[in-house]
């Protein structure tokens, strides 16, 4: 199995980017392998967006609540793990768990998974022109220092996104990191 981490914003999001992030998971559905599941860090903005669309898709979803939010009532189908952690803490569990994060669309905490997965050696995907505040990714560099941990790439089409996703993942073996740590 494939984890892909979803980073997403936690409020409600324009339509324009809700048509993208659903190109972005039917063409999940039929590009990659039929043993990829989302991990998500949360059931309610696009978030749930995201899952109530993976879940309609056929996918395995995983939902990291915080302990916050853990009382949300959730799809019956969804797999919840109760970390019993803070926002920050299950966003480092989020990165850890996936073997890539695709970045779709958020603020801060978006991110801060970006930053985390790129320090964890996981391959970042992020879809920039969203009109959210991670659309600040399109000017960061590829690697985010001189260890060169995890590409960190942009696209402003989803469909090139999975594309390179798929590509990707199915060339990973396990979830390890892409470089040891010095």
């Amino acid at each position: 199995m494939k984890y892909v981490g979803i980073a997403a914003h936690s409020k409600d999001v324009s339509e324009d980017l809700k048509a993208k992030a659903s190109v972005f998971l039917r063409e999940l559905r039929s590009k990659c392998p039929n043993d990829v599941a989302l991990v998500v860090g949360g059931y309610w903005g696009l978030m749930k967006f995201v899952v109530d669309e993976g879940l309609s898709l056929g996918f395995n979803v995983v939902v990291l609540p915080p302990i916050e939010q853990e009382d949300v009532e959730f799809p019956e189908k969804v797999f919840v793990i109760k970390t019993g952690t803070s926002y920050r803490v299950r966003s480092v569990f989020l990165a850890r768990t996936s073997d890539a994060l695709v970045v779709l669309g958020g603020g801060a905490g978006c991110m801060q998974e970006l930053v985390t997965a790129y320090t964890e050696g996981k391959p970042i995907f992020a879809l920039v022109g969203t009109g959210m505040p991670t659309d600040v990714v399109v000017n960061l560099p590829e690697y985010l220092d001189d260890r060169h941990l995890a590409p960190i790439k942009k696209y402003l089409n989803p469909v090139e996104l999975t594309s390179e996703l798929c590509r990707t993942i199915s060339e990973r073996k396990g979830r390890k990191p892409l470089v040891k740590h010095g």
